[in-house]
């Protein structure tokens, strides 16, 4: 249990490393679970007010070396809501990131940048995909080491729609 929690902490400080400019040393602090989902809150460098993200953090069930850590916030204008995906080092940067809601083939997207923690996927959350997310069961996102060999990495829904409700 201790390592389950401290490899967690640990990949959720490499994660709002990158998607959440965050001091170096500082993580982000759970403030609320929803089913398989957190809640993480951290206050920004420069900012007057605390961001909150819906953090999953997870690992291919047949290659414990590929995880993966899935963040949806809203940006601190209350513009725009994202979705977030930090996949590790190695990933074949040209097929992009897979997505797949239960049945639901939702295509690729680029990856943004990558980091020594990782590879970066940025998408806008439009009202379509979230309620998918909100009403599925299973997000299967998808890397590629080759341009044959995808690794499907399944992330639980359960509690996404009361968390992205939470968000602040």
């Amino acid at each position: 249990m201790f390592w389950t929690r401290k490899l967690f902490q640990l990949l959720a400080a490499a994660f709002l490393a990158v998607a959440v400019p965050v001091p170096a040393g500082a993580q982000g602090v759970v403030v609320a679970q929803h089913g398989d989902w957190q809640m993480s809150c951290d206050t920004p460098p420069g900012a007057s007010f605390e961001q909150c993200a819906l953090i999953q953090n997870v690992t291919a069930e047949d290659q414990p070396n590929v995880a993966l850590s899935v963040a949806v916030l809203k940006t601190a204008d209350g513009q725009a809501r994202l979705l977030r995906v930090l996949a590790p080092l190695g990933v074949l940067l040209q097929n992009g990131l897979g997505l797949r809601v239960d049945e639901t083939d939702l295509g690729r997207v680029g990856f943004v940048r990558c980091s020594p923690n990782g590879c970066l996927v940025e998408v806008l959350l439009d009202d379509t995909l979230v309620d998918q997310m909100s009403n599925g069961t299973t997000a299967l996102f998808v890397v590629f080491r080759t341009p044959e060999e995808g690794v499907g990495i399944p992330v639980s829904l359960n509690g996404f729609a009361e968390g992205f409700a939470a968000l602040p």
